[in-house]
């Protein structure tokens, strides 16, 4: 993660994430054991959210979806497509390529 140009350590990320849910969840006029209730999680597991102090997936994904804020969701895994040709270039890898083999023609004399 960047911010103003300068790149944070997972730990820096984690604690400006855990800051962003804190100030949603204070917005939205929620105590800790309230939005725990609502996101089925343990209020420990919050606290862990908030302070940056590493967190599951599955609580980042509920906590979001309780402040709804799934659009972070999206922006951390975009839908990512991919084009025909870059399917067909997939599958050719898998393709052994064998050699054929030919006899030579002897050479006409003059």
């Amino acid at each position: 993660m960047v911010l103003k140009g300068i790149a944070l350590s997972s730990d820096e990320c984690e604690l400006l994430i855990g800051d962003q849910f804190r100030a949603l969840r204070i917005r939205a006029d929620l105590e800790q054991n309230e939005l725990a209730a609502l996101a089925s999680i343990s209020v420990g597991a919050l606290k862990n959210l908030e302070g940056g102090k590493g967190s599951s997936l599955k609580t980042i994904v509920k906590v979001a979806r309780v402040l709804g804020r799934t659009d972070w969701l999206n922006a951390l895994a975009p839908k990512v497509s991919v084009s025909p040709m870059q399917l067909l270039k997939g599958q050719r890898k898998d393709v052994v390529r064998q050699k054929i083999y030919r006899s030579r023609k002897p050479k006409m004399e003059q």
